[in-house]
């Protein structure tokens, strides 16, 4: 359900996509050769507004301008962090049955607090070593303190082998109506759904199988970006195909978004395959899917600018560690995933580590 958020997302990037190829072919006398800057100028205006006193107060010049790309980087790290921590919590009390392929069993073997916590940490591990180390054909990226940047992320790292460590009693079971698929062998709400492979599962196969599926999403979701980093670093050489390609990571999310609708629609036409045209459909998932599907296309819109105004290296372990923080908060408040004094002194402890990880990385770049 929440691709029908992303969906709308992808609309609304569409629009934004073609109104910058206008004004790139149409370029006038004062921003010719100036649409990077154009570009950067417009996605900003929002966030400058509210710093223009901080920026006034702190002078002009190149330092302005470089002070101006910390305030938006850093802004986009806060908007991606809180609504990557927050977008599973419309959907958290609600079956949405079996279409997905780690998130559902994640919050169902896991719960929403841990799942998290583990992918992120792994996507953190992913998305910082491949930029840092120039793996899969990109170029490095190192910040003014590099050795501020090696702490952080070796402290994200331990955090997430902290998490390891922490109970979590998953989903709680619901109500009967909350578990009636809308479509159930041909008929609308025929029957209660069946119960899901999940289900079925002792304790110590349910925490396996979802750290497991946690650890896979986390380097998957950390590789994401690392096609859109190839084609800037090869469009900066002269000798491949992508040259003259865009230098700002905006431009590269209409693609990215078309490739994860893309491939949800695939998944989906298989996994009704199997189900032999009966897919657990639930009518209460639909409104809080779509919700979900546009926190997650707003928090990677920041991120894709945290990556330009930041750099990969920077961005990676602040928008994947915060996020953990905020879903566990949400785990332990709101749906009393995890409990007991040892869980929470294994959280705090966690909880110190994320942080000081988080604000090392941050000083790196400072």
């Amino acid at each position: 359900m929440s691709n029908s958020g992303t969906l709308f997302l992808l609309v609304c990037i569409t629009f934004i996509h073609t109104t910058y190829s206008v004004l790139e072919r149409y370029p006038d006398s004062h921003n010719k050769g100036r649409d990077i800057a154009a570009k950067k100028d417009a996605i900003g205006t929002v966030l400058e507004s509210a710093w223009t006193f901080k920026l006034e107060k702190n002078g002009s010049g190149d330092g302005n301008s470089s002070k101006k790309d910390l305030i938006y980087g850093f802004s986009a790290c806060a908007v991606a962090a809180v609504f990557f921590g927050s977008n599973f919590v419309p959907i958290k009390k609600f079956d949405t049955g079996d279409g997905n392929i780690t998130v559902v069993p994640i919050l169902k073997t896991i719960g929403l607090g841990l799942g998290l916590l583990i992918w992120a940490s792994f996507n953190l591990l992913m998305g910082w070593a491949s930029s840092t180390f120039g793996w899969f054909g990109i170029d490095k990226e190192t910040p003014p303190r590099p050795y501020l940047s090696y702490i952080g992320a070796a402290l994200c790292v331990l955090s997430a082998l902290i998490f390891f460590f922490v109970k979590s009693e998953g989903v709680p079971s619901r109500s009967e109506s909350e578990t009636t698929p809308l479509l159930s062998h041909g008929t609308v709400n025929e029957s209660p759904s069946d119960a899901s492979w999940v289900d079925a599962l002792n304790p110590l196969k349910k925490r396996l199988i979802g750290c497991g599926l946690a650890v896979i999403a986390g380097l998957l979701y950390g590789s994401s970006f690392v096609p859109v980093l190839y084609i800037k670093d090869c469009a900066k050489r002269n000798d491949t195909r992508f040259v003259g390609a865009s230098q700002f990571d905006l431009d590269y999310v209409f693609a990215q978004f078309s490739g994860i609708f893309l491939t949800s629609t695939v998944y989906f036409l298989i996994y009704c395959a199997v189900m032999k045209n009966r897919p657990k459909i639930y009518p209460q998932a639909v409104l809080p899917g779509f919700v979900s599907g546009i926190m997650w296309g707003i928090a990677t819109c920041c991120w894709f600018l945290a990556n330009h105004y930041l750099s990969a290296a920077v961005s990676f372990p602040i928008i994947t560690a915060v996020p953990g923080l905020i879903a566990a908060f949400w785990g332990v408040v709101l749906f009393k995933e995890i409990k007991g004094l040892k869980n929470y002194i294994t959280l705090i402890v966690a909880f110190c580590f994320v942080v000081a990880g988080s604000l090392t990385t941050a000083f790196s770049k400072v």
